[in-house]
């Protein structure tokens, strides 16, 4: 099969001559087949225009740069967006593509509100997909389809999936869209039918450089991706709101809002009742009431954001609302793991100083006896966050052991020192096995434990080597079930 290569760039391939065809397109060099296309994307560290050699001797039919580059006597395309011109090629190259998509953004939450919004679709008969921090989950079939390492998955990754799932006739898709994914172009050519935001801390300025930099990022899935005639959903509890909402206006969308001081869904009581919440509120002026079987004031908000993302996707308000009342929480997110000496303890994914308070406070009420932590920070990512969970944890646990997340190339004693600075009477225990262990072997009745940071990962990195460790396998362990 071969591809018209001027088709394929769609508005970016202005400059290329007429009749050129490739066989596909790639940004792999070593992975790249014989008369494919090569994007040379700019990278972190490198550029790919350092592998355009091997690219042509790989049998790369044509290069496409952001710079001129010498190709021997393979043609070279110069696009300043590069990058947006790889998803817009890979969105031409697997088309058709599900009809509709939707797209949530937001510090934390994103990975709950796409597999509540799968669930809701699955409930209202509706089979539908998500693709995220847990990889490509086809939830009504209760198939996982591939696993990735990135929360939005690269441009040609993303594309492929896409087309594979509408191949297996599923029309319905929601996907976490990262501020890393948006600012570097891998989900231009999606087209969103509507897209939501959950809340927005600090994170991931090691990348963005300020809050600033880091929100406009966010923005581009509401002002650039979002389709004109689409559907927006906005927490507007959250203080960050309003940019979305202006956002989502001026690009001519339908702006739902949910929470609190929510027009669409407007929450007005929530009460704890044993592990879920009973909340009451309004749909658009109408009474509603649900019982969401989850803990934590933070999953009622991405649950209505899911409801509202469900309403906006077709699905009848009256049965995305009566969904709530069946949804599971998805793997690592304040998932209660077991018990021990009549102590709960809860593993949560959060990484994230909003994220990890949020989760305190959430589990303190539960807590009759102590509430303790266990955690640690990752290497190679913004350190400013590390000192703000030290302190956050310092305030709001009882006890807390600081231990290793994954300290990738930097030293992990130096990690955990910065966490210490914020809250020097922690216990630091840098095996993240033995923390778990000795947190656990120290409970007591009515304690509560959070290990807190991988959540549903299987793997630790230490160097640049992934080795096999899960928080649920070492708090089995520990507990010995």
């Amino acid at each position: 099969m071969t591809f018209d290569l001027k088709k394929l760039l769609g508005k970016y391939g202005t400059d290329v001559p007429a009749g050129m065809s490739v066989t596909g397109l790639g940004a792999n060099s070593g992975a790249l087949a014989d008369g494919e296309v090569f994007f040379a994307l700019p990278g972190t560290r490198t550029h790919g225009a350092e592998y355009i050699d091997e690219a042509v001797d790989r049998g790369a039919r044509a290069i496409v740069c952001d710079r001129p580059a010498d190709a021997k006597s393979v043609p070279v395309i110069v696009i300043e967006e590069v990058r947006a011109a790889f998803a817009v090629a890979a969105a031409n190259r697997y088309r058709p593509m599900p009809e509709t998509i939707v797209g949530v953004t937001g510090t934390s939450g994103k990975t709950s509100v796409v597999s509540f919004l799968t669930q809701i679709w699955a409930r209202a008969g509706v089979r539908g997909a998500s693709i995220g921090t847990l990889g490509t989950l086809d939830t009504l079939a209760d198939g996982h389809h591939s696993g990735g390492d990135l929360t939005t998955p690269d441009a040609l990754e993303l594309h492929r999936s896409l087309f594979e799932l509408k191949g297996e006739n599923i029309d319905r898709v929601a996907l976490e869209a990262s501020s890393h994914g948006i600012d570097q172009h891998r989900l231009d050519g999606v087209g969103f039918s509507a897209v939501g935001f959950t809340n927005l801390s600090h994170d991931h300025l090691d990348y963005h450089g300020d809050m600033e930099s880091y929100r406009s990022a966010k923005l581009g899935l509401f002002n650039r991706l979002l389709r004109p005639d689409g559907f927006a959903v906005v927490n507007c509890d959250d203080p960050e709101h309003m940019p979305f909402m202006f956002a989502a206006l001026e690009r001519g969308a339908t702006l739902m809002t949910v929470g609190r001081e929510g027009a669409h869904i407007e929450i007005l009581s929530i009460e704890r009742d044993g592990g879920g919440q009973n909340v009451v509120g309004r749909r658009v002026g109408e009474d509603m009431a649900f019982r969401l079987p989850l803990v934590g004031e933070f999953q009622v908000s991405n649950a209505i954001v899911a409801a509202a993302l469900a309403m906006a996707s077709g699905v009848e308000s009256e049965a995305a609302i009566e969904a709530l009342n069946h949804l599971k929480g998805p793997k690592g997110r304040l998932e209660l793991v077991g018990e021990h000496n009549g102590a709960s303890i809860f593993i949560d994914y959060s990484h994230k100083p909003a994220a990890l308070k949020s989760v305190l406070e959430t589990l303190r009420p539960l807590t009759s006896g102590r509430l303790g932590v266990v955690f640690g920070a990752g290497g190679d990512r913004d350190r400013g966050k590390r000192a703000l969970m030290g302190k956050i944890a310092n305030e709001h646990a009882d006890f807390v052991v600081v231990t290793d997340d994954n300290p990738r190339t930097e030293n992990a004693g130096a990690i955990r020192a910065d966490i210490l600075k914020a809250v020097p009477d922690a216990r630091e225990i840098g095996d993240r096995a033995e923390a778990i262990a000795t947190a656990v072997a120290g409970l007591q009745a009515g304690d509560i434990l959070l290990v807190a940071g991988k959540g549903h990962e299987e793997h630790q990195i230490v160097g640049t080597r992934k080795l096999s460790f899960s928080d649920h396998g070492a708090v089995a362990e520990a507990i010995g079930a």
